[in-house]
This record gives C-alpha cells, structure tokens and sequence, in this order.
C-alpha cells in the first residue's frame, strides 16, 4: 500500500508540475507570437531573424516564471549552473523551434503569415517545449533531497489530515463530557453504583 502512495504522490507532483510549467508556457506563448508578429509586421525583420528575437523573449519570461513559480521549491544554492543549463537548453530548443520555421519558410517555401505562424508556433514550439519540460526537470531545476523530503511529507500529512477528519466524527460521537469513551465510563458508573 505505501508502494502506491509513493507511486500516487509521484504522480500528483508531475501533475502539478506540469500544470505550471504549462501555465508558465503559455505566457511564454503569447509573449513570442505577439513578438514575432510585431517584429515581422511592423518592424520588418526577416522572418527567422523575428523568430530568434520572440523566442529570446519568451526565454526571459519563461525562466522568471519557472524559477519562481514552477520549480520555486528546488535547489537554489546553485544558481549560475542553473541558469547557465536553462540557456543552454532553451537554446536547443530555440534552434528546434527556428528550426521548422526555417525548414517551412525556404526549404518547402510556404511564406505566408498563417504558415511561418503554423510552422514557428504550433509545430515548432510543441516539439520544443517536450524537449524543455523534459530538460529542466530533469537536469536544471534539480530537487534538492531535502526539498523532495518536505514535499513528500507535506503530501502525506495531508493524507493523513483528510483520514483523521473522517474517523474523528465518529471519535467524536463515541466520547463523552469527560473525554473517555462511553464504553470506559459507562464501566467507572457501574464501579461507583456498588
């Protein structure tokens, strides 16, 4: 049984993990097609020239939000490494992400707005995003153990609160004024009675 319940705490902790990281990404999302949309439209840059400078953007963005919100409970002592594997790998992912919108605009020569769109944000933005989820859980917001601990325990405690506040009704109906259980007192009663 305790088996399972490391399995599910697991779980529920990449759960939300994953919904932060999301939610962060989404940000991030809006913040480099607005970007690449202005950088092209109004200001005329070449097209993976606008791609390069959203997903620049966007990097800035995404790493204050994971850093302070998604992976806030993990190792800070480190810092400079960490930041230093987060542009690495956000820089990876910029070239994947460029990439396809590079492959799309000259390679398969699809040019119009909607297709570099397509191809940049929705194409190479998920491939990109897979690739940085998997790489800043895994090598740049590392878990201390200790923070891993606390989190655990937290988990089980309110496990533990959510079970002991559906035996405590029943605790309740079971005692009396006195704090014994009617079973003890109705005894000490009967001691008194002879």
């Amino acid at each position: 049984m305790s088996e399972w319940r490391g399995v599910r705490s697991r779980l529920e902790r990449v759960v939300r993990e994953l919904a932060k990281f999301g939610t962060v990404g989404a940000f991030g999302f809006l913040v480099n097609v607005v970007v690449f949309n202005l950088c092209i439209h109004t200001l005329g840059l070449a097209t993976v020239r606008s791609g390069v400078i959203a997903t620049a953007v966007a990097i800035c963005t995404n790493y204050v939000g994971n850093r302070y919100w998604t992976y806030r409970h993990t190792d800070k002592s480190r810092v400079h490494r960490e930041v230093s594997l987060f542009l690495l790998f956000s820089g990876i992912g910029m070239v994947i992400e460029n990439g396809v919108l590079a492959l799309s605009h000259y390679g398969l020569d699809y040019t119009s707005p909607l297709a570099d769109n397509v191809a940049k944000n929705v194409i190479g933005l998920g491939i990109g995003t897979v690739f940085r989820f998997w790489s800043y859980r895994t090598w740049v917001f590392q878990d201390s153990e200790e923070a891993r601990e606390r989190e655990e325990a937290a988990a089980a405690e309110a496990r533990e609160r959510r079970a002991a506040g559906a035996g405590s009704r029943a605790g309740a109906r079971a005692r009396v004024l006195g704090g014994l259980p009617a079973q003890e007192e109705r005894e000490d009663r009967r001691v008194l009675l002879k």
